[in-house]
């Protein structure tokens, strides 16, 4: 069993004001994600300029929050809302959902793209290849809080988390950290690097993001007020991800099956 580090949550205290690690993880991710897309702004033929990506990093940040929280009280205690609907608002109790951010993000990505006159999968195209690194930060975040730990379990790295009980359990913030974030950023960078049909690197993100939180889900645990819900071993985040990965495969498929009939077309 490893030692779990039992970092203190807050970064920095300035009198009344608290900043916790979590909040400063967000900061980092979308600084990081920032300088990403510069990079691949400047390069030629990119179409993209900093004004843009400026404001695209704007638009997403609200999106994140406001959908992440939406998301987490529509997904995950919807019951809890409709018993006090002002709770909606109290973000200071922490809980905000994946999911319902990638909503956000998406209903961002489409006013964005309609005042600069892009399409959305032009800016999603663009944009997925930067997310991981958001992932990656934000469950750095989660590790640090000691939240959204995983099942217990006796392997070799097992933790015992402060607010997770007595027993050790798997660090699956760390596996999200690793797979959802690291692995996955990889892949996506790599691959657009190269032009792509359109809609593509979007459909590979939503593929790749769906099956690595269905795989860690089988060692998260479940949320105490919802356990599981299909089939007595799904959990709410694994349904939610099979249309995810369903959809993304859809815009894999159709993307190139134009690219496919562009090129028939030619010859």
């Amino acid at each position: 069993m490893l030692t779990y580090p039992n970092i203190d949550p807050v970064a920095v205290s300035i009198g009344p004001l608290s900043i916790h690690w979590y909040g400063l993880m967000y900061l980092v991710g979308f600084t990081l994600a920032y300088l990403m897309m510069m990079h691949r702004a400047k390069q030629p033929g990119s179409n993209w300029n900093k004004e843009q990506v400026s404001d695209l990093i704007f638009y997403s940040a609200m999106g994140v929050v406001i959908g992440g929280r939406f998301g987490y009280v529509l997904f995950y205690n919807f019951s809890k809302f409709l018993e006090d609907p002002l709770w909606l608002f109290a973000v200071w109790e922490g809980g905000m959902s994946f999911h319902g951010g990638l909503l956000g993000v998406i209903v961002a990505c489409i006013l964005f793209a309609r005042r600069y006159g892009k399409t959305l999968f032009q800016v999603t195209d663009f944009g997925a290849p930067m997310v991981p690194i958001g992932l990656l930060t934000g469950r750095l975040g989660n590790f640090i809080g000691g939240e959204l730990w995983g099942r217990v379990s006796d392997v070799p790295w097992a933790m015992v988390f402060p607010k997770g009980g007595p027993l050790a359990r798997h660090p699956s913030q760390l596996y999200e950290m690793f797979l959802e974030g690291f692995v996955l950023l990889i892949i996506l960078w790599v691959y657009s690097r190269k032009p792509r049909p359109t809609m593509a690197v979007s459909g590979l993100f939503l593929v790749g993001y769906g099956v690595f939180r269905f795989m860690v889900e089988f060692v998260r645990e479940p949320d105490n007020h919802i356990g599981f819900d299909l089939l007595g071993w799904m959990t709410r985040g694994q349904i939610l991800c099979v249309p995810m990965v369903l959809f993304g495969a859809a815009l894999i498929y159709v993307a190139y099956k134009k690219q496919a009939t562009k090129a028939q077309q030619k010859s």
